[in-house]
Order: structure tokens, then sequence, then C-alpha cells
């Protein structure tokens, strides 16, 4: 028992030393880092207590004076030990930085979560083989049979795959964002509720939700609504006789859009509203273009709502009218000249 008490002593030392030191220096972190960091250093608390056994391991293997075949042993032991605390220090380390990047982002508790647990997976796995090479365990047969049960899986599960590939695809990319107000080139449209790691989940005006599994909507000309950014532009077209002066219905329809000002929520003083005989000249009446800016998508439709009636009341204070539709009807064979004119008035 002699020979083994300065080994033994030795590693007391040595682990108490190091985790003296640990504690230092975690102690440190906790009050100097800020909170990014302190994610990063909860994700090392366990791996740093094998590295200090470790290193009790390595200075008792070199304290003690043992016969030559149990000191191989307990230098594979030793190598054992580091690459275990490797593997999960890399392990830990990446999933932190994983759910770091999913806070970033703004993802989904679901997708951050399976994303963790893979990464750690891969890289237990990666360990696991590296540990059994290491120990004289030949790893071709695991790996072979590793690949046959990857093949059939992906088989087994290849809309599931298609699925997840493609929300990590929209994840990376980000076309769209939780929060934002999107529609897909068929028609389905909404805020952004969940990109999990299956389907898109979208919430309609109409307050129910949609589910989009996520390859379609990888696949889909996407119009994101709050891309570059929430504003955007609101055109209001109004039609007028042709009998109005086009300056004086330019300069009510600016004076409504700016007393609206203020008092109609969502309603923007900047950019300026505008007022342009665009798209012109109707078959029945001047087009005028009302074009203002409002904070978001949803706000458009009280805008409108507010402005149409603002500028309806204007226009009968004014006695600018708006027409209805109307053509001129000739009357008469094609060997006949033309009669007098009748004007079909057609109210819808």
């Amino acid at each position: 028992m002699t020979p083994l008490v300065w080994p033994a002593l030795a590693f007391g030392a040595a682990l108490f030393a190091a985790l003296m030191f640990r504690a230092a220096l975690f102690a440190g972190f906790r009050r100097y880092a800020p909170g990014g960091d302190r994610a990063f250093v909860r994700a090392l608390r366990l791996p740093s207590v094998l590295w200090c056994v470790v290193l009790g391991l390595a200075v008792a293997v070199e304290v003690a004076d043992m016969p030559v075949r149990l000191t191989r042993q307990l230098s594979l032991v030793l190598e054992a030990a580091v690459i275990l605390s490797v593997t999960i220090t890399f392990a830990h380390v990446l999933s932190s930085l994983v759910a770091a990047a999913g806070e970033r982002r703004a993802l989904s508790g679901g997708v951050t979560g399976w994303a963790q647990t893979s990464v750690r997976l891969v890289v237990l796995v990666l360990g696991l083989l590296v540990l059994l090479s290491s120990l004289g365990i030949q790893i071709t047969p695991i790996l072979t049979a590793l690949g046959v049960g990857g093949l059939a899986v992906a088989l087994a599960l290849q809309d599931t795959l298609q699925n997840l590939f493609a929300g990590m695809h929209l994840l990376a990319d980000k076309p769209i964002r939780v929060g934002d107000y999107v529609k897909l080139a068929d028609g389905v449209e909404g805020h952004v509720v969940d990109v999990g790691w299956r389907s898109t989940r979208l919430r309609m005006l109409q307050n129910t939700v949609i589910i989009v599994p996520n390859h379609k909507v990888a696949q889909s000309t996407i119009t994101n609504y709050d891309l570059p950014e929430s504003r955007m532009a609101l055109l209001v077209r109004i039609g007028v006789a042709y009998g109005s002066d086009a300056d004086h219905v330019e300069r009510v329809l600016l004076e409504e859009a700016n007393r609206a000002i203020g008092e109609v929520p969502g309603l923007l003083a900047e950019p300026k509203p505008l007022a342009r005989l665009i798209p012109g000249f109707g078959e029945s009446s001047l087009d005028f273009t009302l074009v203002c800016h409002v904070a978001s998508f949803v706000d458009q439709f009280e805008v409108q709502h507010q402005l149409r009636k603002r500028v309806l009341r204007r226009f009968r204070d004014e006695g600018i009218t708006i027409p209805f539709p109307s053509r001129i009807v000739y009357m008469g064979g094609p060997d006949m000249a033309p009669q007098t004119p009748r004007r079909s008035t057609d109210p819808g």
C-alpha cells in the first residue's frame, strides 16, 4: 500500500488546488461577465470538474513509481478521461452557443431545444467513437451499421426531414420572422406565430391559426409586409367627375389627409401625403390616387375607413361629384347616320 500513498496524496493535492482555482475563476466570471457570457460559464460548470479530476490523475501518474504494466493501464484510463472531458465540454459549449443564437434570432423554444439536443447528441456520438478507437476497439463495423441505419431512417422520414431542413433554411435565411405579416403565393396570409422544426404557424386577421409545412413555405413566393420595415405606403384611389377642377380636388385631398394625421391611429406624418392624377383619365371619371404612409400592414384598414369618410364628407361640402360609370350609346344601323346619343347610366 505504501507505493500508492504518494500518488494518492498528489492526486488529492492537485484536485484540491484545481477546484479552488475553478471556484475563484467562476466567482470572477459571475461578478464581471455580461449576461451572454454567463450562459457560457454555466455550460462549463460540469466539464470543469472533469478537468480537475483529469489534472489530478495526470499528477498522480507522474508521481507514482509503479510497474510498467500498471502505469500503462493508468495512462489508458487518463486518456479516456481526457477524451470524455473534452467531449462533454464541446457538447455543453456548443449547446449553449445554439441556445444563445436562438435567443438572438427569437427562435421558438421547440426549435432551439431540438437544435441543442441534436448538437449535443452528435458531439457525444463522435466522442464515443474516438474513445472506442483509443481503447483498441474497431469502429469500422459500427460506422457501417450507423450508415446503413441512418440511410433507412432517412428514407422512412423523408417528408419529416424535408420539412426539418426547410425550417432550418427559413431560420438561417430569415425571409420571415416571428411577428411579421406575410402573404404566401397561394393566398395564405397572416402574422407569423412560430417557425417550428416541421411547420410554420400563421395567425390570420380572423384570429385563426393556419399551419403550413415548412417545405411549402420555403418553396413559395413570400411577400413580407414587415421587411425591410413595418411602414408601408397606402394608395387610396378616388374618382371625381370630369367637370371637376383637378387643382381643387388635389388641394382638398391633401387637406383632409393632413388633418387626419394625429387623429387617425396608424397614419404617419412622414413621408408627407401626396395626391396625384394617377391612373388618370378613366371611362367616366378623373381618377386620383391619395398616397399616405401607415405604421404597419394592419393599420391600413382603419386609415382607409377614416380617410374615405372624411373625403366623402368634404366632397359633399365642396360640391365635388363622384360620378356613376356611364357610356354613350348610338342607336342606328350601319347605313344610317348617328342619331342623337342617349346616355346610359349604370349605377352598378
